[in-house]
């Protein structure tokens, strides 16, 4: 908790005379806190596939988790689907990442107070269950001046992901016009 104290001072003025002030300073009341904060979560979403940016396939959330039906190899007929390239223990550690910075918010919401210093979060696991998804995402690739750009869209709901090649030639001739509309703009209301 913070609270204000004033503190006093002795400070040489422009005379050379030695003046006595007073200041108000910011101080905190640390104490300690221990306890216990609970959480459930459910579709914690772990990207199996190393051929796509994680921060891309994370980017095209969300997903109807509550619409999953049972695989049928029907829907990859005559589509080519990547196998999992990720061990199912090395996607549990990667879940608890993405739930970490969850856990510490509710810890530091449940502690309060005005600023925190958490030393350490223990975190148990329990009831743990997993599942493997296919969730429908295209994937594309094209060639420009010889380097690759992939582009993947949630084929739920066409949210896109991707790069596009960026002509600098044409950045910096766009940031000229907007500068020298600038300049005509200043330069016809200084005329004024």
């Amino acid at each position: 908790m913070h609270y204000w104290e004033t503190e006093y001072y002795s400070e040489t003025d422009s005379n050379g005379n030695s003046v006595q002030r007073s200041r108000q300073v910011q101080r905190t009341n640390w104490y300690p806190a221990s306890g216990e904060v609970s959480r459930h979560f459910d579709g914690v979403l772990v990207p199996a596939s190393h051929a796509v940016a994680e921060a891309k396939l994370n980017g095209l959330q969300p997903w109807d988790l509550e619409s999953l039906c049972p695989y049928e190899p029907a829907y990859l007929a005559g589509l080519k689907a990547q196998r999992y390239q990720l061990e199912l223990h090395d996607g549990f550690e990667k879940a608890k990442g993405i739930m970490y910075s969850a856990i510490e918010t509710d810890v530091r919401h449940d502690i309060g107070g005005d600023e925190q210093r958490v030393e350490s979060i223990e975190t148990q696991y329990a009831h743990v269950m997993f599942r493997h998804l296919l969730l429908p995402v295209w994937i594309g690739a094209y060639r420009f001046q010889d380097k690759v750009y992939q582009v993947a869209v949630n084929a739920r709901t066409g949210e896109v992901q991707g790069e596009r090649p960026c002509s600098k030639a044409k950045i910096a001739l766009l940031v000229a016009a907007v500068l020298l509309v600038i300049l005509v703009i200043v330069l016809l209301s200084s005329h004024r």
